[in-house]
């Protein structure tokens, strides 16, 4: 029963990044918007799928505070995900003033940073 309830709260179309030659393959093709909150880096992948990577740094704050915003970032992906085109390996990084932003603001910047690069729908595309 409980396996059944993660399923649904998985991406649907993404995939995590994990290695760190995906990551530096992403940040080489120096395709990335920027804020104040977060860095989105950019790049095909020539699949069907998106891979979201999320780097935080120890300069944004202790172990429980970049974990925290790992996971803001990840569900605001999650809950957006169908405003992404497909096919892109993504890449955010927290910035230094980040530490005490809430989800919202996450949300708003990622996706405000997808639209910046290219890689939103329209609202009509997603359904939205």
């Amino acid at each position: 029963m409980a396996f059944s309830f993660f399923l649904c709260l998985a991406m649907i179309f993404s995939e995590s990044l994990k290695k760190s030659k995906d990551f530096a393959a992403v940040y080489r093709s120096h395709r990335s918007r920027a804020d104040r909150s977060m860095v989105m880096y950019v790049m095909k992948n020539g699949t069907d799928r998106n891979r979201l990577g999320i780097s935080v740094s120890k300069k944004v704050g202790n172990s429980v505070v970049r974990h925290h915003l790992t996971r803001l970032v990840r569900e605001a992906y999650r809950l957006n995900e169908e405003q992404f085109l497909r096919g892109y390996d993504i890449v955010v990084i927290a910035r230094k003033g980040s530490a005490d932003i809430d989800f919202h603001t996450v949300q708003d910047s990622l996706l405000k940073l997808a639209s910046a690069s290219g890689i939103r729908m329209k609202a009509q595309e997603s359904g939205a």
